[in-house]
């Protein structure tokens, strides 16, 4: 009986050691995260040429479908309204992500559209497999002059999330975070949802295809 027990506990622990040796293997690095998230987009912005033309909603679409599951999207938006987040009420604070993400989609969805045949390269990262957070800088390579773009990651219990962006030295986060903070202290956390509610609404009906 003893020996039985034995031999189930050992089959048990290797089950469950090899169980989390595969999850362990299936993580990926944030430098081949981020490869292969830029690669995945720039090929399928090259295949659709709506996306081409500006069609706001199937960039939605993308962005929701290569990009979001692997942003920390809650830390980006509490990050970018700073200590007011903490304020805000659950409901305001979906608002307050469902609106910044509208904005940021809709100021990006211009740049997808003039893809061609730009690349992706990704220079030397800095860290160790203890970091849990890291910094990686690629290079968006094509005609003209290539563009700076890095990406913050948090390593969290599902793999690696974004939760900055880098574009020709700004960081996304701190470039909206000092406009925020002015429009929160003027108007209150609403006045910032409505503020950005109007400037996507504007966005909508200037001419974006939807």
């Amino acid at each position: 009986m003893f020996s039985t027990r034995m031999n189930s506990w050992i089959l048990g622990l290797t089950l469950a050691l090899g169980f989390a040796a595969a999850q362990a293997q299936a993580v990926k690095t944030p430098d081949v995260l981020i490869r292969e998230v830029s690669t995945d987009v720039l090929e399928a912005v090259k295949a659709d040429k709506a996306i081409q033309a500006g069609d706001v909603q199937k960039i939605i679409a993308l962005v929701d479908t290569k990009v979001m599951p692997y942003v920390n999207f809650q830390r980006m938006t509490a990050s970018a309204v700073g200590r007011y987040w903490r304020q805000a009420t659950p409901e305001q604070q979906k608002r307050l992500q469902d609106e910044f993400k509208t904005l940021l989609v809709r100021t990006y969805s211009g740049a997808l559209a003039q893809v061609k045949d730009q690349e992706v390269q990704l220079k030397p990262m800095r860290g160790t497999p203890d970091d849990t957070e890291v910094v990686v800088k690629t290079e968006v390579r094509g005609k003209g002059d290539p563009i700076q773009l890095d990406y913050r990651l948090e390593k969290a219990a599902t793999g690696w999330k974004i939760y900055d962006v880098n574009v020709l030295g700004v960081w996304l986060v701190e470039n909206y975070r000092n406009s925020f903070a002015q429009e929160i202290g003027a108007n209150g956390i609403d006045g910032l949802i409505g503020k950005l509610a109007e400037r996507n609404k504007a966005a909508s009906s200037g001419g974006a295809k939807s």
